[in-house]
């Protein structure tokens, strides 16, 4: 049985072998398809920064989402941000999954804002929930990296006082 992060692979190979994207080859339908996988990703977008935000963030956290946004360049962009006061303060950036279709990219990836591209093939509502793992890694990842950029003490679970390690 193929794993759903090995089948996002394997759609992500198929449409570079065959130049398409899904079924669609334009750029234009491209784009819809694009503007279709954010809307179906959102709620799980939405529950992986959830999860940090309660687990992490001690529901300190606001996620905050961008919608489908044409880049300087051309290209199209959607961020999940989950934002915190102490990430605020020490000035970095906040934990984030971004879908990108870059103006020269033949196909969208998922990113986070310290975390490199992940192929983007959502189709479906199954695609979007075969994705939970990919955002959790890629969020979790990203909050693993701000904690480098500033020190463990923007993360309020590992600093407040009611805090009992498992």
């Amino acid at each position: 049985m193929r794993t759903p992060l090995n089948e996002a692979l394997m759609r992500h190979f198929r449409d570079l072998r065959d130049g398409s994207h899904g079924l669609a080859s334009t750029r234009e339908d491209k784009e819809r398809l694009f503007a279709r996988g954010v809307e179906l990703l959102d709620p799980v977008a939405r529950t992986v920064l959830d999860e940090l935000n309660a687990d992490l963030l001690l529901g300190t956290g606001e996620i905050v989402a961008s919608g489908v946004t044409r880049s300087r360049e051309g290209g199209l962009n959607a961020m999940w941000s989950l934002t915190w006061p102490e990430q605020r303060e020490a000035a970095v950036l906040p934990i984030a999954v971004v879908a990108h279709y870059g103006a020269d990219f033949h196909h969208p990836h998922l990113r986070g804002n310290t975390v490199g591209d992940w192929p983007m093939n959502v189709f479906s509502p199954a695609d979007a929930a075969g994705q939970l793992n990919t955002l959790r890694a890629i969020a979790g990842a990203d909050a693993h990296n701000l904690v480098f950029q500033s020190d463990h003490t923007i993360i309020p679970a590992v600093t407040h006082d009611s805090y009992a390690a498992p």
